[in-house]
């Protein structure tokens, strides 16, 4: 249970809940052992009366005589049972609504460390396994928090005061009667070790299964275009075929561990009667006796039966607490080392950077060196693979470099507010994510108080209002999943739009103009050089047309650049952006004729 000990910070912090459930359980089943002294009590009563009397003739006789006892006898056990009743309804008042309060603050704690970790993290990690602790491993360490530790305590509580209760009647009739439950220890011993084993191979086949339908259900358009939703469905199938037979495996042990446990709790009623009978011929014990061992033994059933379902319980939530622990115990690589909110003045310059990708260990940029000052506007070209979009990552803290180092405003990125640089740095990554939400909403995720004047502005410079007011419900029409109701090139501008409304120091658009046409980009790019004039703007893209415009254009090739310079220089070079730029020219004329 070591994978568990994270858990007492929790019980500490609900600590008042833990115990007064445990006080209430503790009444309750103090009650509880109550009756069947009781139920002893009335039936030794009623045998000694009945010796005086022939109940079959005289019955109205023995009515009168000894009815009201009979009744008080019965109102008594009733008015235990009632008020056990009550304690355990308190019990699971404050025992299970801890378990629920510690769920809420366990997946509130994994949902923020989620949020601490870089990049990379996201890269080793697959949706789904991510998704599956915090819904099914959380979940399983709750029915651990709640039933489970409610029911161990009653078990050990009831033990308690029914073993004590037991020994106090009848030493030798509790020795028969408790022979069998050592070899019950040995069991639940036996299988909670191998419970423990296939739960943890259950939750990883559920990871599993998880992360294809997440990848299935996010790339529905590829596998339908390519008709390969029998492929997936069988690929599906295998994993779900594994997941019962682990599941089954595990529901096999479960079938067995339950009868046996019942023959041996019902081989202690057994030698009850068989033993109490003896005694009670020798005068030792009377027949009341009897009666109250078994109502003991049947107290004692739900709970014996019950160790194995709490130590699959625990095994299970052992195993799930692990998995969670293995990524609350990620450290994030990039660190915040300061909150220091500034205004960026937009000079950038890169010092001898080398960066490796730590997942791959392919170096993707190679002893670069350039600097752009406040304002201008650069342009990053290069075949694909070449690492243009690492300089956006690099820029935005995503990864660290690996040698050399990056400044802006003279201050190397690793000593500033981590969370003030994203925050003035308006980024539009190659592969637009849009929310399931608003569109109106969407933009507003680049400045949550902004106007709605401000989000038609911003539209409106990203030439994508036209298309919005086109919409049956205009900025205020929900669209699907990662935006799968818009075209590629309105996605493309709407993410633009979110950025251009943080009216952010330094803007950053890798590649996303892809999806557009040339006015459309002219458009954009024409509002860049006006609103824009004094923020620095770097622009990722293989389309050259418009290059013409930048103060700087470099040119990468294998993470190293072969060209730097304006558009007019590298022209005169007759290198390889020039040979770009005839090809495309070239091609733009073919395609005329």
């Amino acid at each position: 249970m070591k994978n568990l000990k994270r858990l007492n910070l929790y019980f500490l912090k609900y600590k008042w809940y833990l115990i007064l459930g445990t006080i209430f359980l503790a009444l309750s089943n103090f009650f509880m052992v109550l009756v069947p002294r009781q139920v002893r009590k009335s039936l030794d009563f009623i045998i000694s009366k009945t010796e005086s009397y022939n109940v079959a003739e005289n019955q109205v006789e023995f009515m009168d005589a000894f009815g009201m006892d009979i009744i008080k006898f019965s109102g008594l056990v009733f008015g235990l049972t009632a008020v056990m009743g009550l304690f355990l309804y308190l019990t699971r008042k404050t025992l299970i609504v801890m378990s629920r309060l510690i769920e809420y603050d366990m997946r509130k704690e994994i949902y923020e460390h989620y949020q601490t970790l870089d990049f990379a993290f996201y890269k080793r990690n697959k949706t789904g396994d991510l998704m599956s602790r915090v819904s099914e491993d959380v979940s399983k360490v709750r029915m651990y928090l709640g039933p489970g530790i409610m029911y161990g305590i009653r078990v050990a509580l009831l033990f308690s005061f029914v073993i004590y209760s037991m020994f106090q009647v009848n030493v030798k009739l509790s020795f028969y009667t408790l022979l069998p439950l050592p070899f019950l220890s040995l069991s639940i011993y036996y299988v909670s070790s191998i419970i423990h084993k296939r739960s943890d191979l259950i939750q990883k086949q559920i990871s599993k299964l998880n992360s294809i339908s997440q990848e299935v259900y996010s790339g529905i358009r590829v596998v339908k275009s390519y008709v390969k939703e029998s492929k997936f469905q069988a690929h599906f199938d295998d994993q779900s075929e594994e997941y019962k037979t682990k599941a089954l495996s595990l529901a096999r042990v479960n079938a067995l561990f339950f009868p046996l446990m019942i023959l041996l709790v019902s081989l202690s009623t057994l030698l009850t009667i068989y033993i109490g009978g003896t005694l009670v011929i020798k005068g030792e014990i009377t027949t009341g006796n009897i009666a109250e061992f078994i109502i003991y033994i049947n107290y004692l059933t739900w709970p014996i039966t019950s160790i194995g379902w709490i130590a699959s319980i625990v095994q299970q939530a052992e195993a799930s607490q692990g998995r969670i622990n293995t990524m609350l115990n990620t450290e994030p690589e990039i660190t915040n080392t300061l909150e220091a909110p500034i205004k960026l003045e937009g000079t950038i310059e890169f010092e001898n950077v080398s960066f490796t990708y730590p997942d791959t260990g392919i170096e993707a940029i190679k002893n670069v060196s350039f600097k752009i000052n406040k304002g201008e506007k650069l342009a990053i070209l290069g075949r694909t693979a070449s690492g243009k979009s690492t300089f956006a990552d690099l820029l935005l803290r995503f990864y660290d470099v690996t040698k050399g180092r990056i400044l802006i405003d003279g201050i190397d990125i690793k000593e500033l507010d981590l969370y003030n640089l994203r925050s003035k740095i308006g980024y539009v990554p190659q592969n637009v994510f849009l929310f399931s939400d608003s569109i109106e909403n969407n933009i507003k995720f680049g400045k949550l108080e902004a106007s709605q004047e401000e989000v038609i502005i911003s539209a409106e410079r990203a030439a994508v209002k036209a298309d919005i007011e086109e919409l049956q419900d205009g900025f205020k029409t929900v669209i699907g999943e990662r935006g799968v109701t818009l075209s590629g090139g309105q996605k493309q501008r709407l993410s633009i739009a979110r950025a251009l409304i943080k009216n952010p120091d330094i803007i950053i658009l890798d590649d996303c103009l892809s999806a557009l046409d040339a006015n459309t980009e002219h458009k954009i790019l024409k509002y860049l050089d006006e609103t824009l004039a004094d923020k620095t703007a770097i622009i990722i893209t293989h389309r050259v047309s418009t290059l013409m415009q930048f103060d700087k254009i470099i040119v990468l090739d294998e993470g190293q650049i072969i060209e730097e310079g304006t558009h007019d220089n590298l022209m005169s070079k007759n290198g390889y952006y020039s040979q770009i730029i005839k090809k495309q020219f070239e091609s733009t004329e073919e395609r005329t004729r």
